[in-house]
């Protein structure tokens, strides 16, 4: 299956719980870290919701 690159680019400090979870969940753990996950929809949905502290890389 197709993978995706995840990279936090922002700090999750000041975050809602939520999203800190969201971010747990694809192995984010510090700004700037790259974890590689499959391209689900759920996945997708996961990057959607906390859009704004991640990026997708290539």
């Amino acid at each position: 299956m197709a993978t995706i690159k995840v990279k936090q680019v922002k700090s999750k400090i000041g975050a809602p719980k939520d999203q800190k979870a969201t971010l747990a969940s694809l192995g984010l753990r510090k700004p700037n870290q790259i974890v590689e996950v499959e391209d689900t929809p759920s996945t997708r949905g996961m990057v959607q919701k906390v859009k704004h502290l991640v990026a997708i890389v290539d």
